[in-house]
């Protein structure tokens, strides 16, 4: 009875730590140095005018980051950075493109989007087994 009682409660605890990891609700931004939800409304962004997190993100990015680009660009896509790594590609702007003017033509809210976009969708934020 004890054990049953234990193992239940392993799971729950476990549960939530891997709610906490697999869907984050919140990103923090270094660059603006505030907390932003990205957890309310969908989090492709359909209703803002320039359309969704993602749609901005293959507009914007993977022109150059496709395969076999002509730019030397590594290839991108959303899974390609865990979610830290892409707060790091926008807080420090360490990428050859953010160095050499490339995102000089996107505005910075647009900015913020993508960055919420791809903390939100990266390499280590989803978890296969939960529902969300």
């Amino acid at each position: 009875m004890k054990q049953g009682a234990a193992l239940i409660l392993l799971f729950f605890f476990v549960g939530i730590t891997m709610e906490a990891i697999a869907s984050p609700k919140t990103r923090y931004d270094k660059s603006t140095d505030t907390c932003r939800n990205i957890s309310e409304g969908r989090l492709e962004w359909e209703s803002r005018p320039w359309g969704t997190g993602g749609k901005l993100f293959r507009a914007e990015c993977q022109n150059c980051h496709s395969r076999n680009n002509s730019e030397g660009a590594p290839f991108l896509w959303v899974e390609s950075k865990s979610s830290k790594a892409w707060n790091r590609v926008f807080s420090q702007r360490y990428p050859q493109c953010a160095k050499d003017g490339s995102w000089n033509s996107i505005p910075m809210e647009q900015q913020l989007v993508l960055n919420d976009y791809l903390y939100r969708w990266a390499k280590n934020s989803q978890d296969v087994n939960d529902s969300a």
